[in-house]
């Protein structure tokens, strides 16, 4: 199916079977989790999967994830495990994804897996998401909805102004409540944390009943959002200002002179809500440096640390 007009829908249940139809007819469509918004394909027809790489301008060796609207559907497609178990328990439907050996005769694409034999698999918990992936009945590969690299989309707006065409469809649902991408957990053999996100070290840890290891940064790319230049404003981003330079952008955290306050009460939760949505904001003014200042290096500051130094690192051809 080739983009000729995008279509906007909202987020009834009429229009999330519009965008299943959409789906099957191998179009993509953009779609809200409590995350981000996804750009979603039929996991199982090569064809559109492609179609998500080409449009986001991604590199073949990046894995997508897949989304799922149940545990059910879910563990038909991996070698589940009790950890995998006790985990989608705590945090399904949510912002926590596996990645965990492919199930043989799986239909899932071989391209969403950029050659690995593993398989990064959620249950989002949005509503919209949840009536589209019941609509079309079946696995929905999402990458997050922007131009490779770049800032992730928590607002249909972001998606329409990144995309434009490229996509066949948005569903608008509005804002993303938790505005981080997933954190991805490696449970092929021992529990390894590849990213953080919106569930935390000591959630995953207190279910798990042990620390979790983390991922080395030298490791080969296992799991999306590895990168080390991703999530990344056409503005520079400098890191830890504790005083403004002359024509900055600045973002801040806490009791601070700024354009933009992640959270004025330093909330980490309402941080990590406003993150992208803000340095797309500020990337609009035309600055050409967004400066940061300090965010705590605990719970959600973790992951908001994480998206901040990616989008901070040097950029190269496989960032954007």
């Amino acid at each position: 199916m080739t983009s000729s007009s995008l279509q906007i829908l909202s987020d009834t249940e009429q229009d999330c079977a519009k965008a299943a139809s959409v789906l099957r007819d191998g179009g993509l469509v953009a779609f809200p989790t409590e995350t981000v918004y996804g750009l979603g394909a039929d996991a199982c027809n090569d064809t559109a999967v492609a179609r998500i790489f080409e449009s986001k301008g991604r590199p073949s060796f990046n894995p997508l994830i897949v989304h799922f609207p149940d545990v059910e559907a879910a563990r038909a497609h991996v070698d589940w495990t009790d950890a995998a178990e006790d985990l989608a328990h705590a945090f399904w439907p949510g912002p926590l994804t596996f990645v965990l050996p492919r199930r043989a005769g799986s239909p899932i694409s071989r391209l969403v897996s950029a050659g690995l034999n593993t398989l990064a698999i959620r249950v989002p918990a949005h509503p919209t998401a949840q009536t589209l992936l019941r609509a079309f009945g079946g696995p929905v590969a999402a990458p997050s909805a922007n131009r490779s690299g770049q800032i992730s989309p928590t607002k249909a707006a972001h998606v329409v102004d990144g995309l434009g065409d490229r996509v066949d469809a948005v569903l608008d649902g509005g804002a993303c409540p938790v505005g981080l991408e997933s954190t991805i957990v490696g449970l092929s053999d021992h529990p390894v944390l590849l990213r953080p996100g919106g569930v935390t070290e000591d959630q995953l840890a207190e279910v798990l009943g042990h620390h979790i290891a983390i991922r080395k940064n030298a490791d080969a790319i296992s799991s999306p959002g590895q990168l080390a230049s991703h999530y990344a404003p056409d503005a520079r981003v400098r890191l830890n200002a504790t005083e403004w330079l002359p024509n900055e952008a600045r973002l801040g955290f806490g009791d601070v002179e700024c354009d933009l306050n992640l959270s004025e009460k330093e909330d980490l939760v309402e941080a990590a809500a406003h993150l992208f949505d803000y340095m797309h904001q500020l990337d609009a003014t035309g600055a050409t440096t967004i400066a940061v200042t300090p965010i705590p290096h605990h719970g959600l500051g973790i992951a908001i640390n994480d998206r901040l130094t990616r989008a901070a690192a040097p950029r190269d051809d496989y960032s954007r």
